[in-house]
């Protein structure tokens, strides 16, 4: 759907988009390489959409996350680097999309292993770019699915929690196309409560409440998943469930797909054009 424009004048043509997309490009300057590969038209269409389309805030915002990336390089990061924080299964891609074809990142908050804010960061930003380099071409969101079983405030200081956000909304905007917080107990409210003004208004209202035996939120979870292969936690019918020796060999390969995409990335394809962003992977990595 096309936004609208600041002011609430109607949205955009397709053609005032374009124009936007390529005063933002032109804006950037030369870019090293690893960021010309990363700043595709989806990737700057993205930050312009969440900046409502305002041309001095996508920069700002854009130009953050190419010093970011740059520096950090989440690319680089390996299973080896962070598997000691993936071992309770506190967050994984699940081997089930929801009904649009969307990767779905499964959230354990009640079973943290660590606390060190640096290593839970540096394995949320691989389960991130996992979770994109497993997306399906003709998407480029993916879902959040949380169990609270066995959560307490204790386990997510507000620190980390704002961290989380800062990451997830500064450096991968318009990723998110909704998430589901199933059963989660009556003291999250006030959890949730502290942790809101770190939200922008559009991820606010993405965020689903969800209980289970209740008529609405069962409809709800029929029409974002098939039950059949959704998890038994969140009300499906599948007895399927976090393995992490298996869950290992599946993050092994995928390392090696996104080395391939980088390293391909660099030279020209076998059709003689550029690599993009948006064109390898195992379902097509999507910038």
């Amino acid at each position: 759907m096309p936004l609208k424009r600041k002011g609430g004048k109607g949205p955009l043509s397709p053609e005032e988009e374009a124009a936007k997309l390529k005063e933002l490009r032109d804006s950037l300057g030369p870019l090293k390489e690893i960021s010309q590969i990363f700043c595709t038209d989806s990737c700057l269409y993205r930050y312009l959409r969440a900046n409502n389309w305002s041309l001095k805030k996508s920069r700002k915002m854009l130009k953050e996350t190419i010093k970011w990336r740059e520096s950090y390089r989440p690319e680089k990061i390996k299973w080896e680097d962070i598997c000691k924080e993936a071992e309770t299964g506190k967050v994984y891609r699940a081997d089930f999309c929801d009904k649009e074809g969307r990767t779905v990142l499964v959230m354990r908050p009640g079973v943290q292993n660590t606390n060190q804010l640096d290593g839970q960061i540096k394995y949320l930003v691989y389960c991130m770019e996992n979770a994109i380099l497993n997306l399906p071409s003709h998407q480029e969101q993916m879902v959040w699915l949380a169990d609270f079983e066995g959560w307490n405030m204790s386990m997510i200081p507000v620190m980390t929690a704002k961290e989380t956000a800062h990451i997830l909304q500064s450096h991968y905007p318009e990723r998110l196309a909704y998430a589901i917080l199933y059963n989660p107990p009556k003291i999250f409210e006030s959890f949730f409560n502290l942790v809101k003004p770190f939200l922008d208004p559009k991820t606010q209202k993405k965020v689903k409440f969800v209980y289970p035996k209740e008529e609405e939120s069962d409809k709800l979870m029929e029409s974002c998943f098939d039950v059949d292969k959704l998890e038994s936690a969140f009300g499906g019918r599948s007895g399927s469930k976090f393995d992490k020796d298996e869950y290992a060999k599946i993050m092994r390969e995928d390392d090696i797909k996104m080395f391939s995409f980088w390293q391909v990335s660099s030279n020209l394809n076998v059709n003689g054009e550029k690599t993009t962003y948006s064109d390898a992977g195992s379902n097509g990595l999507t910038a």
